[in-house]
């Protein structure tokens, strides 16, 4: 049995482990997907700067309960922000007591949290398919290579800081060679912890599994009332933790902010899902897009099919995690992708197992090259074929997609790396789900590299943000016309509330209050008016950011001639000549 594992593991993965390197057993089992994976999240995660809005919406609330020393209650443009619990925004602030304030720090955070998702994945493997080592092997390779959780997980958000408590919460349900019965105490915390990162929704991931104990965990069927009994009681205990920051900020907070804490993040959250409902099917054609680049692996189709009854106990314990999820999540009518982030790992596992336990099943026919990746590879050459055509399509004026447009000047050398990748993935040797998984990660980091190159100007509030900083160090008040999303306040390292204003009499009044302060806007069409007469001008995301001295804007908007004044400044260089794919009549954009 043993010599059939290791002949399975080299199949899947393909990799040698130079003992020079990691003398030790325990920190070979590492090699090569974890340094892999490490070099391929820091070339990204600091290729370009934080994405608007979510990104940057993080770190603004942490800079300013970091300024503002607010160690209990967030706040969003100096106001109490209710909408998240504040674990993520102790983290971030933990690293700047230590090196300063800056964005260095919450990126490796992201890179951090991503590595232990990926340790405690191939633990939860340990555990669950003790038999199957080779499963603890590939899941990793297969979760780190998700090309959608790879790149959410890097943005500065709640969800992959969520994942961690998850599996932890899940590690400590899970029996142990030497240990049946949970480890409850541990239980109790990870809840606490999952509730200070992303609030009530920790309990949806983890306390459905327990629920569903008696079937699948073995402990559970023999002592049913130790379980819910001790299980209740570490749930009480997650929100004990929960609650111990929930009153002092409610109380700190003030009234509007303890109704918002107490109300809005339960029974407020359950009518704003009603009230931007999806279809209870809408996670079906989202989960292929969530299990990119390994749903294209024939070879997990057919292991799909090899399943039958009984199911041995790794697989109930995997079931019984991501069914009832599923579901639940399927039935509240409020759906992002984003909120199957801790299930990810589930879905690596499942992956990990059906590929292993097929190829078992399969004697003589798990080598057949129609199990490996090549629909993969076919889709890589399709698209390494398309961008390598693009300049041409483009020239003769078969593009109008401004976004594609965009991507033009290196649209050929993406589309060799492309073309590459699906030669690789043919080349017929072993090692299929490490060949997947690295193919997946350079076409991320491709692309990843093409998009700092062609698109990111389109996202990067850096230069808006220096105005804006400088007009703060002036003591010029500034507002905004529309809703903000505390896109500025971290990037300009402002002190103060950026205003809200609203087309009529309020930027009047406030114009006429403010003669020095600085209003921004967000046309989707440029005018000519803006153009001579903004004092900064720049795109974002389909519409423009315009900064306007806020007695122009106004004396345009009330339609009075206004003085000359020399042209707007502009970024990035020739973005106003008229020739950049933003100025287009027919494009469509939205407001920040």
């Amino acid at each position: 049995m043993r010599l059939r594992s290791k002949a399975t593991l080299n199949f899947f993965t393909g990799h040698s482990v130079p003992r020079f390197l990691f003398p030790n057993d325990r920190w070979r089992a590492y090699w090569p997907w974890l340094p892999l994976w490490w070099a391929a999240a820091l070339w990204v995660v600091f290729s370009h700067g934080p994405i608007p809005l979510h990104s940057t919406r993080t770190l603004s609330v942490a800079w300013e309960m970091w300024q503002q020393h607010s160690f209990l209650v967030p706040i969003l443009n100096g106001a109490p922000y209710s909408d998240k619990a504040p674990l993520l925004y102790w983290l971030i602030q933990l690293g700047w007591a230590i090196g300063g304030v800056g964005d260095t720090w919450p990126r490796l955070l992201m890179v951090v949290i991503g590595t232990t998702q990926l340790l405690l994945v191939r633990q939860l493997a340990l555990r669950w398919f003790p038999s199957r080592p080779i499963v603890a092997q590939i899941a990793p390779w297969i979760l780190g290579a998700f090309t959608y959780g790879f790149l959410y997980n890097l943005q500065i958000m709640y969800d992959g800081l969520l994942a961690v408590w998850v599996l932890a919460a899940l590690l400590a349900l899970s029996p142990t060679e030497r240990r049946a019965a949970p480890r409850f105490l541990l239980l109790a915390l990870f809840i606490g912890l999952g509730l200070l990162t992303k609030g009530p929704v920790m309990l949806l991931h983890v306390a459905l599994p327990w629920l569903f104990g008696v079937w699948w965990h073995p402990w559970a069927r023999h002592h049913p009332r130790r379980w819910y009994g001790l299980g209740a009681l570490s749930l009480l205990g997650g929100l004990l933790i929960l609650l111990a920051w929930v009153l002092p900020a409610a109380y700190a907070g003030g009234a509007v902010y303890r109704n918002a804490l107490l109300f809005h993040q339960t029974a407020g959250r359950v009518v704003d899902a009603f009230a931007h409902a999806h279809a209870w099917w809408w996670y079906a054609p989202i989960l292929p897009l969530l299990l990119f680049p390994f749903i294209l692996w024939p070879r997990f189709w057919v292991g799909l099919t090899r399943f039958s009854l009984p199911l041995e106990p790794g697989m109930r314990m995997l079931l019984g995690w991501l069914l009832p999820v599923l579901l639940a999540f399927s039935l509240v009518s409020g759906k992002q992708a984003y909120y199957l982030t801790p299930e990810l790992a589930g879905f690596a596992l499942l992956i990990a197992l059906t590929v292993a336990r097929g190829d078992e099943r399969l004697p003589g026919r798990g080598s057949s090259a129609w199990l490996g990746p090549w629909p993969l590879a076919l889709f890589g050459l399709l698209l390494g074929g398309l961008l390598l055509g693009l300049p041409e399509l483009a020239a003769a004026g078969q593009v109008s997609n401004r976004w594609l447009l965009g991507l033009v000047p290196q649209a050929r050398p993406l589309g060799m790396v492309f073309v590459l990748l699906g030669g690789y993935l043919l080349w017929p040797r072993r090692g299929e789900a490490a060949r997947i998984a690295i193919a997946g990660l350079l076409g991320v980091v491709a692309a990843n590299a093409m998009f700092t190159s062609t698109l990111w100007k389109n996202f990067d509030l850096a230069p808006v943000a220096a105005v804006l900083r400088q007009a703060s160090l002036g003591h010029q008040p500034i507002a905004n016309l529309g809703l903000y999303e505390g896109q500025f306040h971290f990037l300009a390292r402002l002190k103060r509330p950026i205003v809200r204003l609203y087309e009529g009499q309020s930027l009047q009044s406030w114009a006429a209050a403010h003669p020095h302060g600085l209003v921004l806007t967000y046309p989707v069409h440029l005018s000519d008016i803006a153009r001579q007469h903004a004092q900064f001008i720049q795109p974002f995301r389909g519409v423009w950011v315009v900064v306007w001295k806020a007695p122009l804007l106004a004396a345009w908007r009330a339609a009075h001639s206004l003085p000359a004044s020399p042209p707007a400044q502009a970024w990035p260089p020739g973005v106003l000549s008229g020739k950049y794919p933003q100025d287009n009549a027919t494009v469509q954009g939205r407001k920040p």
